[in-house]
């Protein structure tokens, strides 16, 4: 699409949003309402499409990407009139007489830039905040993942008007002239490395930004824990879309004491869980491309796998793989891995682990597993991180009540449920003031006996 394709749809979008057609309440339901009911009918072809992009099963299709959009939808249309109703305030004396009340207000137009990983939930869930509040949006989609990018054209083609919620499909030509126009608020998900591209060139129109990064989240083991358990849900997390999930535990740091034992479970829960030949496995996807297939291969250290370490370069699949005997100094520590490859490291004392995960970047997640509610309370306090488990991983994102984002290094901003709503809204601090009286106090020419009462309103 060329630049001025792109520059009449964002001009189209604010003409349409200065309207106000956006704003009431029953448009919004009715369209959170179409686009649910398109979801549904086209569910079968979304998951087709993500199997074709990603190699997912149609089970972790709607696990992790249809079922979690669906959900949001239901849970915004049910909570959509409280979230946007005003809310009173206390009013000071010194404003009497008056209400003072907050009003939940879209920011406009507004560019959704989602990645490839989860194509199709990191697109659809942010449009629905976006709806929810009163925007228009344009969408662009990732050209890594060009089956669904293609098929959630069509389908918001079909739900919207363009003027209303348009997409805009292709590569690096697209984005940059993207980035070239006015929006009123650019969400974004992806890496750090284009997330500060985005922040930079919004700076340029002093447009806010939302940044959900990643990050190389730490999975912390201690030796109270339950490791059956753990290295169960390791194994789940880890290896969940082939590791390509920004949540996905990057690396495990366990207590030295049971880290044999820990690496043990695991291999066996590899076994268990993707089969004695994982690449033979038809729910096991693969890696997105070539690019990411050689970048992964290339974190591997052969002489510390333990586990796993195959790989064919025909269908982009690596076997899940475990590294031991790694250091922070490694180079599969010297960036967010987001693939099938898990590194072992250990430390002697949780004070330890607490100091080396606090001089690193922020991670966007962070798990604890510990049967000691001391040692969970002391890492979930005293890391800095976006958000995690106790005793689980990846889980904390699946629900609409809790906000999902990260800080620093690894975000900004969050959403989902209210907070999505409120991401994508600005709250504006309004005072209704009666006009059957008026305080003479404020005004000059000062007096002894106003500077007293002033003095008394506002203690």
């Amino acid at each position: 699409m060329t630049e001025t394709a792109i520059q009449q749809i964002v001009q189209k979008q604010r003409a349409y949003f200065q309207t106000g057609a956006t704003l009431g309440l029953d448009f919004r339901l009715q369209a959170l309402e179409r686009l649910s009911a398109c979801i549904r009918i086209n569910e079968q072809a979304i998951h087709k499409a993500l199997w074709q992009d990603l190699g997912k099963s149609p089970f972790e299709g709607y696990m992790c990407e249809t079922g979690m959009v669906l959900s949001e939808l239901s849970y915004m249309r049910r909570h959509l009139r409280a979230f946007a109703k005003e809310r009173a305030v206390r009013t000071p004396l010194a404003q009497f007489h008056a209400r003072s009340y907050k009003k939940p207000s879209p920011y406009g137009v507004t560019l959704i830039m989602s990645p490839w990983n989860y194509p199709f939930l990191l697109t659809m869930e942010p449009l629905v905040d976006a709806i929810a509040a009163g925007n228009t949006a344009v969408v662009k989609p990732s050209a890594y993942s060009p089956h669904t990018s293609q098929l959630m054209a069509r389908m918001i083609r079909k739900c919207f008007s363009q003027e209303y919620v348009s997409v805009v499909t292709g590569g690096r030509a697209e984005n940059a002239a993207l980035l070239e126009q006015k929006f009123d608020l650019i969400f974004f998900t992806g890496s750090q490395a284009v997330g500060r591209e985005v922040m930079a060139r919004a700076s340029a129109h002093l447009t806010p930004v939302i940044l959900e990064l990643g990050g190389k989240s730490p999975c912390v083991v201690d030796r109270t824990a339950n490791l059956k358990l753990a290295a169960r849900r390791i194994v789940f997390g880890k290896y969940l879309n082939c590791g390509q999930t920004c949540v996905a535990p990057d690396y495990v740091y366990c207590d030295r004491r049971v880290k044999d034992e820990l690496v043990t479970l695991l291999r066996k829960e590899i076994a268990a869980q993707f089969g004695e030949r994982p690449l033979e496995n038809p729910d096991y996807g693969r890696i997105v491309n070539e690019k990411h297939f050689t970048r992964i291969l290339n974190l591997m250290d052969p002489a510390k796998v333990v586990h796993g370490g195959a790989s064919n370069r025909e269908t982009l699949q690596i076997k899940p793989t475990v590294m031991d005997g790694v250091t922070f100094q490694d180079p599969v520590m010297g960036e967010e891995i987001f693939g099938p490859l898990l590194p072992i490291l250990t430390y002697d004392s949780p004070e330890e682990a607490i100091v080396e995960i606090n001089r690193r970047p922020h991670p966007l997640a962070l798990y604890v597993f510990t049967g000691s509610k001391a040692i969970a309370q002391a890492f979930t306090t005293r890391c800095g991180f976006g958000g995690g488990c106790v005793n689980d991983v990846v889980i904390h994102l699946a629900t609409s009540e809790m906000s999902f984002g990260g800080f620093g290094e690894s975000g900004m901003g969050s959403y989902h449920g209210r907070e999505g709503f409120n991401a994508f809204s600005h709250s504006k601090s309004i005072v209704d003031k009666s006009t059957w009286m008026d305080l003479p106090m404020r005004y000059q020419p000062y007096r002894g006996l106003y500077e007293k009462l002033i003095r008394m309103f506002m203690r």
